[in-house]
């Protein structure tokens, strides 16, 4: 194994346990946070069973932000299209052997390539050019769209550039893919330049996902906004962190009378000279 080989290894297993590490760890701080209110989005399902068709309808169609911000919702909703459908292509490269489904997928990669790094362009120019977009903006929002459209470039580049020579060496990319993801019969690592780039740049994002925004994947589901019942007057809402305490039992009239009887006779008893 070559220097070269074991460096982008360490890389990519260091990467992929920091991104579960900290991942699940986000999760667990989402689970067991408590919500002090009864706060969901009205209008909101008023029966348990509406929740799961409230979440499905957040998760899949984006319905609060499309109700919200029609112009970032075309942006936002293009750009998960894309970046799932990449991620489910790009199986091809640790699956042995490849699906058929997979194989067709290949075939429209380059274009929703085109729509991934498109809506990110989209999105950055939302940021800049629209005044309450600019107002909210941090920093790290701009680094994460950067990042995300450094590894859509890099990756659009190895498709057409004749530079890349990504697919003269598909093979060695899979054999070096999969055994990382299976620790067996690691392969020698590409030392194509851009597939390197692009591969540093994926395990980059890894490292930061779970300090990033990009934990909202994860924390949508664990949203009170989102996941509660809108009942607030046919049922208590009480904090988790109260604790019922049991009704104390008061002392009877004549109990109390005779405890403080030898009190009221001392005070009352005059001193002796």
């Amino acid at each position: 194994m070559s220097g070269l080989t074991l460096f982008f290894g360490l890389f990519f297993y260091l990467a992929l346990a920091i991104f579960l590490v900290g991942f699940l760890a986000k999760i667990w701080q989402y689970a067991f946070t408590p919500a002090p209110l009864r706060i969901p989005q009205t209008p909101a399902p008023v029966h348990a069973a509406g929740v799961p068709v409230r979440m499905f309808q957040e998760v899949v169609f984006f319905k609060s932000l499309f109700r919200g911000n029609k112009l970032l919702w075309v942006g936002g909703y293009l750009f998960h299209l894309g970046l799932l459908f990449v991620l489910v292509e790009h199986l091809r490269f640790i699956i042995v052997p490849t699906s058929s489904v997979l194989n067709t997928l290949v075939t429209y990669d380059l274009y929703m390539g085109y729509v991934l790094l498109g809506a990110l362009t989209f999105l950055l120019i939302l940021r800049v050019a629209i005044d309450r977009h600019l107002y909210i903006s941090l920093a790290s929002d701009y680094a994460l769209l950067l990042l995300l459209m450094a590894i859509a470039s890099s990756g659009l580049l190895s498709r057409f550039w004749d530079g890349g020579h990504i697919r003269m060496n598909l093979h060695q990319v899979k054999a070096f893919l999969g055994g990382l993801v299976a620790f067996n019969n690691i392969g020698s690592v590409p030392t194509n330049k851009l597939f390197l780039i692009h591969f540093s740049l994926v395990l980059i994002l890894l490292i930061y996902f779970p300090f990033s925004k990009l934990m909202h994947s994860g924390g949508l589901f664990f949203s009170p906004t989102r996941n509660q019942v809108d009942n607030p007057r046919e049922k208590r809402w009480v904090t988790p962190w109260v604790k019922v305490r049991p009704t104390a039992t008061l002392p009877s009239l004549e109990k109390q009378q005779a405890q403080q009887a030898p009190a009221a006779a001392a005070v009352q008893e005059p001193s002796e000279s």
